[in-house]
């Protein structure tokens, strides 16, 4: 086939190959639960701390985060910082409790001293609707990427990814996916770290003239903040520091280790390996707007595809081929760790907690697990068609603001405060998740963007015809002109929430209610159990 990137395709089938072979080796060795969804607890903290960074380091890091930094410049930085400043968090109060405590999910944690089939249903709903959202961004970045390498329709490349996906969970459960993961970071950070030389390379290896020239392509406005306003930025930036703490894939690795020491040190090697991916991400994204330019990378496939295309440039069809395959590497782990998170919250807590109370054979948990995979699989197939031309980095935004109100509240509270209920914890899953989820719907880049789109690109049509029309008119004229201009500037949909991340908002509401909830009536019962469940937190006393 004609212009087809042979290395790429190569890569491509190493890779698929490589992990299927581990895919048919952890099958064989996955006949339980615990083996299903925490690989026997027999990974090292070293390894999870790779797999976790493998888990991380999405689509969104890589092919979101380089084209926003290239097309917005300082304004994209917030997502690499956001994304690693929410680690400190998972270290110093999540890891060690959350090993502890749960089993196989965060709900796991939360429903340690409360009633469990309330405090199930509402955590399971929250991390599957995370996983949904999160899952759709991996969809689109996958669909673009493929379409790009191997000139295939966006379709059968989203097909191609829910199958692979689905293969991995279905047959190797957490043992496959912990590999493909760690074969993944490598590859990404190894392959991010040969372009960033090579981009440095053509400024002399000064970082600064980089800069200077990316300022000057840009009349400065790459470097200096935007005039957003400035709730909307730190609304973002709170959805991705607390959303880490609160993503059921993230959260569900930390049950792969045996104990609470391997958990810390995770979360330590994997701070070192994210950290290390970000600034190159900075750096990739800055040599994306000055070597390959802003016309180009938007002709070229859009803001997801400015990575490749410098890679492209730079290293020539092999190095791009390499680079494509490793983004969709990729994204292949990411979607097999939030696969088997979906299906874990679908299996261990609504299947066994709520609806069998308890008591199902480990046969039938895996099995309802496999079928959620599938189920998670088709829906995510069908979200990615419908949601093709959004920026994946920004889908991972509003997954983390889903995580941040809905998950790390209640699992937050529920270990640090003894007065916590269980129609606290509840009100505060429901609120964050509700509050949300409707904030984002009747916010600009929904209730405008897609609700109201026709009427949008009219009025900016009327306002480019009106611009056209000034710029022949008499200097005189200017002040109708002006009064015209604001006329038809009126006529533009407004949302009705007008924050692009709602975080601030539903984080604080989720905090509030399950505070107040639980304020209004104790639970002797769930107080009493909080000294236990303390000797189990820090001491590591009857954890599984």
């Amino acid at each position: 086939m004609a212009g087809l990137n042979w290395v790429a395709v190569l890569f491509f089938v190493g890779f698929v190959a490589v992990t299927l072979a581990i895919t048919y080796w952890a099958a064989k060795r996955t006949k339980t639960a615990k083996e299903f969804y925490a690989a026997g607890r027999s990974v090292t903290g070293f390894q999870n701390g790779l797999a976790l960074a493998g888990d991380y380091m999405s689509a969104a890091s890589f092919l979101g985060i380089a084209g926003m930094v290239a097309l917005q410049g300082y304004n994209g930085l917030i997502y690499s910082v956001g994304f690693l400043v929410g680690w400190p968090i998972c270290m110093f109060l999540i890891a060690e409790p959350l090993r502890n405590l749960g089993k196989f999910t965060f709900a796991d944690v939360v429903a340690y001293r409360l009633k469990p089939r309330p405090i199930r249903t509402a955590a399971a709903s929250g991390a599957i609707i995370t996983v949904i959202i999160y899952l759709l961004a991996q969809m689109v970045g996958a669909g673009k990427l493929i379409e790009t390498l191997f000139h295939r329709p966006y379709l059968e490349a989203i097909i191609i990814v829910g199958v692979l996906m689905m293969a991995y969970v279905l047959f190797g459960g957490m043992k496959a996916t912990t590999w493909v993961q760690i074969i993944k970071a490598v590859l990404l950070i190894g392959g991010a770290t040969v372009l960033v030389v090579m981009i440095l390379a053509q400024f002399g290896f000064n970082p600064g003239e980089l800069f200077r020239q990316a300022a000057l392509l840009s009349d400065g406005s790459l470097i200096i903040p935007s005039k957003e306003p400035p709730f909307d930025r730190i609304s973002l930036g709170l959805a991705l520091m607390f959303g880490t703490a609160g993503l059921p894939h993230i959260l569900m690795r930390f049950y792969t280790v045996p104990d609470a020491k391997q958990a810390r040190k995770s979360v330590f090697y994997a701070t070192g390996w994210i950290g290390y991916f970000y600034i190159l991400t900075f750096l990739i994204g800055f040599g994306a707007a000055v070597l390959v330019g802003k016309k180009a990378i938007l002709e070229g496939g859009g803001t997801n595809m400015a990575a490749p295309l410098l890679a492209l440039k730079l290293g020539g069809n092999a190095f791009f081929g390499f680079l494509s395959a490793v983004a969709f590497a990729t994204i292949l782990a990411v979607v097999a760790g939030l696969a088997l998170a979906g299906a874990s919250a679908l299996s261990h807590d609504l299947y066994v907690g709520v609806f069998k109370k308890g008591q199902a054979t480990e046969r039938e948990q895996v099995m309802v697990a496999r079928i959620g995979t599938v189920i998670l699989g088709v829906l995510a197939v069908l979200l990615g068609i419908v949601f093709e031309n959004q920026n994946v980095a920004y889908l991972v935004g509003l997954a983390f603001a889903v995580a941040a109100s809905a998950n790390f509240p209640a699992l937050l509270l529920s270990v640090v405060w003894k007065r916590y209920t269980t129609w606290g914890a509840v009100s505060s899953i429901v609120t964050g998740l509700l509050l949300s989820i409707g904030l984002i719907i009747l916010g600009p880049d929904v209730w405008v963007d897609v609700f109201q789109k026709d009427k949008k690109a009219e009025v900016i049509k009327e306002l480019k015809i009106h611009d056209a029309v000034v710029a022949g008119l008499p200097k005189g004229s200017a002040e109708q002109a002006a009064a015209d201009r604001k006329q038809i500037e009126a006529r533009m949909p407004k949302p009705v929430f007008p924050l692009k991340n709602p975080a601030i908002v539903s984080i604080t509401a989720a905090f509030l209610v399950g505070i107040l909830v639980s304020l209004m009536k104790r639970e002797p019962e769930a107080e009493a159990k909080f000294e236990d469940e303390k000797l189990r937190t820090y001491a590591g006393i009857g954890a599984d």
